[in-house]
This record gives C-alpha cells, sequence and structure tokens, in this order.
C-alpha cells in the first residue's frame, strides 16, 4: 500500500529560496531536556546538504536563546537540538518562538522517539496540526500494511479490496481537512507547506485559488512569486492552450521547431534513454507511428539525457523513426521546465494548429485516441 505522504520526508518541507533583499529579526528560546551545559543547539538551512547558519550555547539550566534574522516572505529552517532531534521552524519575521525538546532522536534504552514541541505563531500552530494528520495517517497505514499481508497469506482478495477502500477514504479524509483549513492559513508559510498533502493534478483549482490569493494579498512575497509562476506554466500547457514554441536541435545539431510540424497531430514525447518506462512504451509508439504516420500523424521526441551517445543509442536501437530533439540539460532541459515536466515519459497531444487536446496518453488510451481523430485519414 502506497504512503499518502512520501512528498513530505520527515522534518524537510518546501524548500524556498529568496533573493529578498529586507529582513526581519525573530527569536528563538527552549529547553533542551537531555542537553549537557554548553552543548550547542544550531540553526540550519532547509536543503540537502544542510548549512549552519547560527548556533546558541545551552545554559546550566538546559536554556538556550537563539536570535537571528529571516529575509522578506519568511523562510523554513531546521533547528538541531542534541546533535540529532530535529525540528522544522516556519518564520516569517517578528516572532518568538518557544522550544521545548527532549533532545534526542530516539531513545536507546526505552526505543521511544524524542519529542519536541515548537509554540509562537500561527504558522507553527498551523504546521502542528498538519503533521498530526500526518502521524495519525502513517499510523493507520502501517495497521493497514500488516492487515494486507495477513489477508495475501489466506488469499482474502476481498479484504483487500476493503482495506484499500479504506485506504483511499481516509487519504480523501485528510485532503478534505487540509483543503478545510487553507482559507483560514491565508497568504502564510503554513499555507505553502499545506500545499504537500494534495496533489495539483487532482486538485489544481485549490493550487490557482490560494496563487491568486497570494497575488491579491501579498504578491511581493518570493514564495508567492514562485507559485504564481509555477501555476501559470501549468496554465500554458492545459488542455485547450496553444502549445508553447520549443525549438531544439536534432541529432545532427540542427534546430527544429515544434511549430514545422504544424498541419499534422503531433504527439510531443518528453523521454530519456535511461528511463525505463519510457523504454518500455517505445514499442508501442513505435507501432502507433506506423500505423497513423500516412494519415497526418507525428511524433517529437524531447529527450531528458545529457550524453549524445546515450541519446542517439537508444533512438537506434528503439527504431525510433521520427523527430528528436535535445538540449543534453537532464531535468534542467528548457522545454521541460517550459512545459512543467518532472516526471517522463510525459505527452501532450497537439491537433494540426498547435493547440493541445490531451496529455499523458500512453498504450490503448493513445491508440484510442488516435483512432478517433484520425479515422478515415482526416
Amino acid at each position: 500500500m502506497k504512503n499518502l505522504f512520501l512528498t513530505v520526508a520527515g522534518f524537510l518541507l518546501i524548500g524556498f529560496a529568496t533573493n529578498a533583499q529586507t529582513t526581519k529579526p525573530f527569536t528563538v528560546t527552549g529547553t533542551v531536556k537531555s542537553a549537557a551545559p554548553g552543548s550547542f543547539v544550531y540553526l540550519e538551512t532547509n536543503s540537502q546538504p544542510t548549512r549552519k547558519l547560527d548556533s546558541a550555547k545551552v545554559d546550566a539550566g538546559n536554556k538556550f536563546t537563539l536570535t537571528n534574522k529571516v529575509a522578506d516572505g519568511g523562510e523554513v529552517f531546521v533547528l538541531n537540538v542534541g546533535g540529532g532531534q530535529k525540528m522544522a521552524l516556519l518564520v516569517e519575521g517578528g516572532e518568538t518562538l518557544n522550544v521545548t525538546a527532549d533532545g534526542f532522536r530516539m531513545n536507546a534504552k526505552t526505543g521511544q522517539e524524542g519529542k519536541a514541541t515548537v509554540t509562537g505563531s500561527k504558522n507553527m500552530e498551523y504546521y502542528d496540526k498538519l503533521m498530526t494528520l500526518r502521524t495519525n495517517m502513517e499510523a493507520k497505514v502501517a495497521t493497514w500494511n500488516k492487515q494486507v499481508a495477513a489477508a495475501t497469506e489466506k488469499k482474502d482478495n476481498k479484504r483487500i479490496a476493503q482495506i484499500e477502500q479504506d485506504y483511499q477514504a481516509a487519504e480523501q479524509d485528510v485532503v478534505n481537512k487540509v483543503k478545510a483549513m487553507l482559507p483560514e492559513m491565508g497568504t502564510s508559510l503554513a499555507s505553502l507547506f499545506a500545499l504537500n498533502f494534495i496533489d495539483i493534478k487532482n486538485d489544481f483549482d485549490t493550487y490557482d485559488a490560494l496563487a491568486q490569493r497570494f497575488e491579491k494579498e501579498n504578491p511581493n512575497s518570493p514564495h508567492a512569486k514562485s507559485l504564481i509562476g509555477r501555476i501559470a506554466r501549468i496554465k500554458g500547457v492545459m488542455v485547450g492552450a496553444q502549445a508553447p514554441e520549443i525549438s531544439l536541435s536534432d541529432t545532427t545539431g540542427t534546430p527544429v521547431p515544434l511549430s514545422s510540424l504544424r498541419g499534422k497531430y503531433v504527439l510531443l514525447d518528453f523521454w530519456a534513454s535511461w528511463c525505463g518506462p519510457c523504454r518500455m512504451e517505445n514499442p508501442n509508439v513505435v507501432r502507433m507511428y506506423n500505423k497513423y504516420k500516412d494519415k497526418g500523424f507525428a511524433i517529437y521526441s524531447v529527450s531528458l539525457d545529457q550524453t549524445k551517445g546515450n541519446w542517439t543509442k537508444a533512438i537506434r536501437n528503439d527504431n525510433l523513426a521520427w523527430t528528436h530533439v535535445s538540449d543534453l540539460k537532464f531535468w534542467q532541459s528548457a522545454a521541460a521546465q517550459q512545459y512543467g515536466v518532472q516526471a517522463i515519459p510525459a505527452t501532450f497531444l497537439l491537433d494540426k494548429d498547435g493547440k493541445i487536446i490531451a496529455k499523458d496518453l500512453r498504450g490503448p488510451a493513445l491508440e484510442q485516441k488516435l483512432e478517433e481523430i484520425l479515422k478515415g485519414g482526416q
């Protein structure tokens, strides 16, 4: 059974980056129960690898105070106490956060995880509610996984189906609760973190509504600009939109614009030689191409490869006899970023005028759509 929160790994949240110049002070005070006097508490970046930004010494009463500044728009930091226990700090400036921490990740004697609380701001209040939802869901998933294992051993397919149904209902319940909290969160860091719990493919309108609220109420936040830009890019490649132009070089180094195939139905296909699912799908795409190429169907493949040799070898080995382009920049491919591609294979089906009429069609779904639009060679 899948885990709803695979995208929210431990204490690491949305990775924010900002070029804002203005800053605001903030303070973190706290108690580390198991800390030895003279040990340190560290303020770190929320990135991999982490980077230490500041530190504070723990006094004889196991207390510490740390004062720093945060850029306009706020930031997500990590507080590292006791050399192992870590917690997220959602900071927008002007607040004093109060921390109470055990100071250890796991008690070697009892096997219990270290506990910590952070209070002092609405951001942290909402963050705590969200993490409680996550923890409760993870506990349910752990129980269901055990039940699925037992049911599988007994070949009890009816029980497995019921557990899957229960899981999906619980998953949707979490999403509904998070969505219900968003209006009161306003344009805060917590509202951005909450988006981790919501799949943009299933709830694009929720993302769009929050982006519009940021644009109206907090447009200067670097995080607002990032969200607004992401939504704009997605809207630009939604079904019904005019496909943005791509002009990358083919295997001979000659630039080939996507628009050069105007007048045909075009499958815009993002793939790579190293992508297993892409290579598995290629025989099906070859079959579709051979079946419909004389009826006004073309393919424009954009590779996310990094080396030309691997790219061209895969083209030959898979018999991909259509238009191929790449800038050999991996996930930094300009076309992939323009189209919001975050996983491959990814496809966009364009009509004769270059408008997007379908997305992510593969296998039978692709064949059915092509049969529908190209029947009789129209």
